[in-house]
């Protein structure tokens, strides 16, 4: 195990490293567990408490950089997953972003978390149906798009997909999707408000202390309306034979495993997803 106290450019035999050109950054610390691992910043970054755990092999960990406000925050990336942080992203206080078991947590630009967040793609242990002995809580991806806000206490766990625009609500727990310029809140989360636009004036610490209209702010990009959402995006079962990769689809994650408990217990259960979002992903980290 390696454990370092600052951000800077670095290197190991065990093929981790980070790749950074900014001045060192001190007082955080990143450990390095495992092999392989990457860990990279763009450009500038604002900190405030950093702690970024590499448990495994294969991690990656891919930070836009923010030029105001702070980021905070303690993440753990296990085995082949990784988390990819858009630009100005910022913190209140310190926030949990978790991905182990080959999963992604992607986080767009100009979102604004707040105290007491936590974004999780898994459990932390394993659960399994005494019957069968298979696994019931299978890690997932989760995606927050561009320019989110996400209310205090607020809970994002595997198959979260928050798209551009949109506010999760004080103490809520998302599990699903939640569509563009919408409010969702509750446990779980629901949608309450459609063709909404938040902006990050703060209203007793940006003048006017009264905000009653869009006049009283500047614009951003994100004024649009809501638009629905497809359906949950459906899953595949990817299974190897006599040397060829198969693909077999399914409406749901639930069906997939059956098919998989039944047919192929080595089969990999993963989300489709569409070509915007892959689009998206690969523009924030080229090469993946």
């Amino acid at each position: 195990m390696v454990i370092l106290n600052t951000l800077a450019k670095y290197s190991d035999e065990n093929g981790n490293r980070i790749i950074y050109d900014g001045r060192a950054i001190p007082n955080v610390r990143i450990e390095f567990s495992g092999s392989g691992n990457s860990f990279r910043v763009r450009s500038g970054v604002l900190l405030g408490k950093l702690n970024v755990v590499f448990d495994c092999d294969n991690g990656v960990l891919d930070m836009a950089g923010n030029s105001f406000g702070t980021f905070s925050a303690f993440i753990r990336i296990g085995q082949d997953s990784r988390v990819i942080l858009g630009k100005e992203l910022t913190t209140t206080n310190t926030c949990v972003i978790s991905a182990v078991e080959g999963t992604s947590v992607v986080i767009g630009d100009d979102v604004m978390l707040a105290s007491d967040n936590e974004i999780r793609a898994d459990d932390g242990h394993a659960i399994f149906d005494v019957i069968t002995d298979r696994r019931v809580n299978w890690s997932r991806d989760i995606t927050i798009g561009n320019h989110v806000w996400v209310a205090k206490r607020a809970v994002l766990l595997g198959g979260a997909r928050v798209a551009d625009g949109s506010v999760i609500g004080f103490g809520s727990l998302v599990t699903g999707p939640v569509p563009n310029n919408s409010v969702a809140a509750g446990v779980p989360a629901r949608v309450i408000k459609r063709n909404v636009a938040w902006e990050r004036p703060h209203l007793s610490r940006t003048r006017p202390f009264y905000k009653p209209d869009a006049s009283t702010v500047a614009k951003s990009a994100y004024w649009d309306k809501t638009e629905d959402q497809e359906p949950d995006v459906p899953f595949v079962a990817l299974y190897e034979s006599n040397g060829a990769t198969f693909a077999v689809s399914f409406a749901s994650e639930s069906a997939a495993h059956r098919w998989s408990d039944r047919y192929c217990t080595a089969a990999r259960i993963v989300p489709v997803i569409r070509q915007d979002e892959a689009s998206r992903q690969l523009d924030s980290h080229p090469g993946a």
